[in-house]
C-alpha cells in the first residue's frame, strides 16, 4: 500500500509540476504576498485563510501587517501549496481541457514494467520510458485525479496508458497483453 501511495504521489507531482510550467506569471514569492493573495481568494476571510494553513487568524494577520515575514517550514510549505493550488485557475483549466480534447499529453517515467515470463527479453525490469499519450487516456488520467480517485484507479489510468501506446502500439499485434507498473522512480507529465 505505500508503494502504491507514493507512486500516486509522483503522478500528482507531476500534473502540478505540468500546469505550473503553463504559468504566465510567476507566483507570489514572499509570506506577505502569498497571504495577501489567499485572502483574496477568500473573499477578505483571514479565519478561512487561517483555516486552510492551519494556523491562527492572528497569524495571517500578522504576515498581512508585515510583522512576521519568516514563515517556519510547515507554513512556507502550506502556503506554497495552496498559492499554487489556486494561481492562475484558468491557464490550469485550458490546458486541463486542451491535453483531455485534442493534444494530450507526454509521459516520461523510469519505473518497473513487466510483461512476459522471466528468463525473456519481455521479462519485467526497470525501464526509461518517454510516450506521447493520446487525448483520451489523458483525458481518462485528468479525469481520475479531479474526482479524487484512489491509488490504484490513478495508477492504473497512468498504466494503461503507457502500456496502450509503447508496449501495445496502439493495440497492434500485442492488443491482449497485460502489463505491470510498479516502483516509480521518477515520473514528468507536459502537456
Amino acid at each position: 500500500m505505500k508503494r502504491a501511495a507514493r507512486t500516486r504521489a509522483k503522478i500528482l507531482d507531476g500534473i502540478a509540476r505540468a500546469e505550473r510550467a503553463l504559468f504566465t506569471r510567476p507566483v507570489p514569492k514572499s509570506a506577505r504576498a502569498r497571504m495577501k493573495f489567499l485572502r483574496t481568494r477568500e473573499k477578505g476571510s483571514t479565519q478561512k485563510v487561517a483555516a486552510r494553513l492551519g494556523v491562527s487568524p492572528r497569524t495571517v494577520q500578522r504576515y498581512l501587517a508585515g510583522a512576521s515575514t519568516t514563515p517556519n517550514k510547515r507554513l512556507r510549505q502550506a502556503l506554497a501549496q495552496e498559492t499554487e493550488s489556486e494561481w492562475q485557475p484558468q491557464v490550469r483549466a485550458h490546458a486541463r481541457q486542451s491535453a483531455a480534447s485534442s493534444g494530450g499529453m507526454v509521459i516520461s517515467c523510469r519505473a518497473f514494467f513487466g510483461f512476459g515470463p522471466e528468463g525473456t527479453s519481455d521479462a519485467g525490469r526497470v525501464r526509461d520510458i518517454m510516450v506521447a499519450v493520446p487525448a483520451h487516456h489523458a483525458a481518462a488520467i485528468l479525469a481520475a485525479q479531479e474526482h479524487g480517485a484512489t491509488d490504484s484507479d490513478l495508477q492504473a489510468a497512468v498504466a494503461e496508458a503507457i502500456a496502450d501506446v509503447y508496449f501495445r502500439q496502439g493495440g497492434g499485434g500485442r492488443a491482449g497483453l497485460e502489463v505491470r507498473f510498479s516502483d516509480v522512480e521518477w515520473l514528468n507529465i507536459k502537456f
